[in-house]
């Protein structure tokens, strides 16, 4: 008998009583995923796989349930981990206790900084996290022509990672242009990937455009911000996927949307939420409960978390407490608030030992910040004074397409405080180039001094927003001698800052002292008068130029609505 073929016997005989099983958790109502019942029961294991429900069984170990909701552990279908600013490993450590048994991440982020590494680096943190940590490979590395990157992964780069165990398929195909257009380099990829999932990213595409973008194989879209937008994408067969992160906000407007009908078309993912959210809010649980307080049914909002993300993701394993699914379990104490009491990952109760068993990766990216340091100059705006102004809208990744009339001293354009514009200026870090850009925005409330970031997505060149030359120097200075980051100073002094010397984007720090840090950092940038939740995360969307409407890169300000530089003059 092969090994495969006793491993199936064994499970065989506990799941008819003959024997123990190895685990019972027991005492449990089991919220049914087919009928939305309650149901007392216990629930039987063996080693990662459950091997019975509905009915009492003897196990080997038993947990007393003690009348707790049981429901399947929850699946997050669409984040970039770099983006919570910490580890792999600490993210696994950070969110698994809120129920999330499965990520799927887009290693995306650091692909851009370091291309085929960031997927080694991944994939070798996936072989240890105690969640399951799956990846899908990134498709727009770059994202567009229109900004300088560390890396450019073609389709022979991404053939070679395909059919890893831990890869579901493609991440979310941003240059929905290209693929309308058909560009070679996307048909390409989009050819090397056809049958497989491929993640969807196709903000306010509508009509023909949306018909053709579909056409080309793609399946889901986590870039919906109204119920229309949505509608139209579910009416067209997309598996709609409920962001909620730390700026992007589409929850309140796409709840109306969830209901048991439309749930097994539509999932929850949160692209992405930093550790400090995660332990004053939440993680999916958070999306649950805030779901069910819009209104959406408790069945609803539990089988898009968990049972129809497993099903639009290919992960035919697990989303249902029933027997024969991977045994990941969350006990809950209150099943409108998805407040959880415990969890299992295949099959283990999840405690602090399960993390210290596992092994360390070592960082990567250590040496990512290769820009020469920057002087004054490169932050002086000449004339005209009446130019384009990126607006900030919270809570959103979009931003708006203003002008405005600047104040000016000789040929030298000015921020306004009075009119909340502050100067922006990116500068190219990844040592290809030493590219550097400057414009105005709208909408960050500061006064006076400067913030400054390492992460922009989509390529992370380094990005400074303030009221003031000097100070602005400083900050972007300071990214490169603190291996990137995040940085606020006023007055010629460094307030507060936090390291993310992995690839300039992530800590190496535990995420307890992440969520400290930031606290320091929010509070300080409120110090200058800044009036963003999430200013930094903000910041680091201005230079995303797949998402309308006015961004700034390293080549300059970005009408993203034409994919086209604007002239500097």
């Amino acid at each position: 008998m092969t090994d495969t073929a006793a491993l199936l016997a064994r499970r065989i005989a506990q799941g008819a009583g003959e024997m123990p099983a190895d685990l019972v958790i027991g005492d449990v109502r089991l919220f049914d995923m087919a009928s939305g019942d309650l149901v007392e029961t216990d629930i039987a294991i063996c080693g990662d796989v459950i091997v019975g429900t509905y009915g009492r069984f003897e196990g080997t170990r038993r947990f007393e349930g003690a009348g707790r909701v049981a429901v399947p552990g929850f699946i997050d279908t669409h984040l970039h981990v770099e983006s919570s600013l910490i580890s792999p490993l600490e993210f696994d450590r950070c969110v698994l206790p809120h129920g999330v048994t499965t990520a799927i991440c887009d290693p995306h982020e650091l692909a851009n900084v370091l291309g085929t590494a960031a997927f080694d680096y991944m994939l070798a943190c996936a072989d240890q996290t105690v969640m399951d940590l799956r990846v899908n490979l990134s498709s727009c590395v770059p994202a567009t022509a229109l900004e300088t990157s560390g890396a450019r992964l073609d389709a022979a780069a991404l053939l070679a990672y395909r059919d890893h165990p831990k890869v579901i398929g493609l991440a979310e195909f941003m240059n929905f242009p290209g693929v309308i257009g058909r560009d070679p380099d996307c048909l390409a990829k989009l050819a090397a990937f056809a049958g497989r999932h491929i993640d969807g990213h196709a903000p306010l595409l509508q009509g023909r455009g949306l018909d053709a973008y579909l056409a080309a194989g793609i399946t889901t879209d986590h870039e919906a911000t109204t119920a229309g937008e949505a509608a139209e994408k579910l009416r067209k067969g997309m598996h709609v996927l409920i962001r909620e992160g730390s700026v992007c906000k589409d929850l309140a407007a796409l709840a109306p949307l969830l209901s048991v009908a439309s749930s097994p078309f539509m999932s929850f993912c949160t692209d992405d939420r930093n550790p400090l959210e995660i332990l004053h809010e939440g993680h999916i649980d958070y999306l649950i409960a805030r779901a069910i307080a819009a209104g959406a049914p408790p069945l609803a909002a539990y089988r898009a978390a968990s049972w129809s993300a497993a099903q639009a993701f290919g992960l035919r394993d697990r989303g249902l407490v029933a027997p024969g699914r991977r045994a990941d379990i969350v006990l809950l104490d209150d099943l409108h608030t998805c407040r959880v009491a415990s969890v299992f990952s295949a099959g283990r109760e999840v405690t602090p030992a399960l993390f210290e068993a596992r092994r360390t990766i070592a960082p990567v990216g250590l040496d990512s910040m290769r820009a020469a340091p920057v002087d004054a100059s490169v932050l002086r705006v000449r004339g005209p004074a009446t130019r384009p102004v990126i607006g900030i809208v919270p809570g959103r990744i979009i931003t708006e397409h203003l002008t405005a009339t600047l104040p000016i001293a000789g040929d030298t354009v000015l921020p306004d405080a009075a009119a909340d514009i502050a100067k922006v200026c990116v500068v190219a870090r990844h040592g290809h180039n030493d590219n550097r850009a400057c414009g105005f925005v709208r909408g960050f409330g500061l006064g006076r001094g400067a913030i400054a970031s390492s992460v922009g997505h989509d390529s992370h060149n380094a990005c400074a927003v303030g009221m003031d030359d000097a100070d602005m120097v400083i900050a972007l200075n300071r990214l490169g001698e603190i291996g990137g980051g995040f940085v606020v100073v006023a007055d010629g002094a460094v307030l507060a800052e936090l390291a993310l010397p992995i690839g300039g984007l992530m800590s190496d720090r535990p995420f307890e002292v992440v969520a400290r840090d930031l606290e320091t950092l929010r509070a300080a940038a409120a110090g200058l008068g800044g009036t963003l939740a999430e200013p930094f995360l903000q910041l680091a969307f201005l230079t995303l130029p797949v998402i309308p409407h006015l961004k700034i890169t390293d080549r300059g300000l970005v009408d993203v609505d034409r994919m086209a530089l604007l002239d500097p003059g």
